[in-house]
């Protein structure tokens, strides 16, 4: 259900998308006349990223690219082609910790639109490890994009934060220059909050499952997005498997963090990264972050609870 409303002074749009919800708080002064037309803009620009990008729609384009015959080029949206780019160099700069062809794996373990399937299980485990850096070629100039080898790509780690972005570039299309935009654990700020001040994002504290935070952010012209084991999970043998996949087992991550949280421009870059460190894990993906620059904060859990380990801007 789409809804407006006003709270201390800020206006809130917020409507459904990819099985959750998106929300835009705008910090600027709006005509009543602009608001309706801004709240559409809003849910289409979302609801295009949802049409072209879903495992869960069997005609979004991405299902036709997994559908489509090797070595054919087949003409995609210029939206899918970024985010499916920006995930080639995201598992080129992390070794392969992100990882797009995870797909099957994904539907295997019910994270897609299918229950958990053992067989399937065994099937995605027993596949050969194919890397689409290795079987998907694109052509940017043209919009086309082929694959060389069979590929059930899957892009639960990099598409919400691209919404985002899509939420904050409509905005800023439309005029706005101080807005809040998320979808779950994503978010993307324009400017400040109109009084100068930034705006405040908590991360949420993983042991709490997502209803209280471990710490506040200052955010103000920057992305952050946060990957974890606390939103999307399942349960087995009293083990809490997250939605993040491991592309070296196709199974869930085993002994992960709580969560990784990263901070950078474009929030579709935030939510790659911060899926790929999630991978990686604490020795490893702070390693990556430190050389790369990055500022991210890992929550590992301990026998005190939580234990933040951190770079940048994070670190302690």
């Amino acid at each position: 259900m789409l809804k407006t409303v006003i709270e201390g002074g800020v206006l809130s749009f917020s409507g459904p998308t990819m099985g959750t919800s998106w929300e835009v708080r705008v910090d600027d002064p709006m005509p009543d006349r602009d608001r309706a037309q801004l709240r559409a803009a809003l849910q289409a620009a979302v609801d295009e990223v949802d049409a072209q990008m879903s495992t869960w729609k069997p005609d979004s384009a991405l299902m036709r690219l997994n559908a489509a015959p090797l070595k054919i080029w087949l003409p995609l949206p210029r939206a899918l082609l970024t985010v499916l780019e920006a995930g080639l160099a995201t598992s080129a700069a992390t070794d392969g910790a992100f990882e797009m062809n995870m797909g099957a794996a994904v539907r295997a373990w019910g994270f897609g639109p299918d229950p958990i399937d053992l067989s399937a299980i065994r099937a995605a485990s027993a596949a050969p490890r194919i890397r689409a850096i290795e079987a998907l070629q694109i052509d940017a100039a043209t919009g086309l994009a082929r694959k060389t080898a069979q590929l059930s790509l899957d892009l639960c780690g990099i598409a919400k934060g691209f919404g985002v972005d899509r939420l904050a570039e409509t905005a800023r299309a439309h005029g706005i220059a101080h807005a809040l935009c998320s979808i779950d654990g994503e978010v993307r700020a324009l400017g400040p909050r109109l009084d100068g001040e930034p705006w405040t994002v908590g991360v949420d504290a993983p042991d709490k499952a997502g209803q209280g935070s471990h710490s506040v952010i200052a955010l103000s012209d920057a992305a952050v997005a946060t990957s974890g084991n606390y939103r999307h999970f399942i349960d087995v043998r009293s083990t809490r498997l997250a939605h993040t996949m491991d592309p070296r087992t196709g199974a869930p991550v085993v002994g992960s963090p709580a969560s990784v949280t990263v901070l950078g421009q474009s929030c579709m870059m935030a939510d790659a990264m911060a899926t790929a460190l999630m991978v990686q894990g604490l020795e490893k993906g702070s390693a990556l972050a430190k050389a790369k620059g990055m500022d991210s904060l890992f929550l590992m859990p301990s026998g005190q609870g939580l234990a933040a380990h951190g770079t940048g801007v994070f670190a302690a």
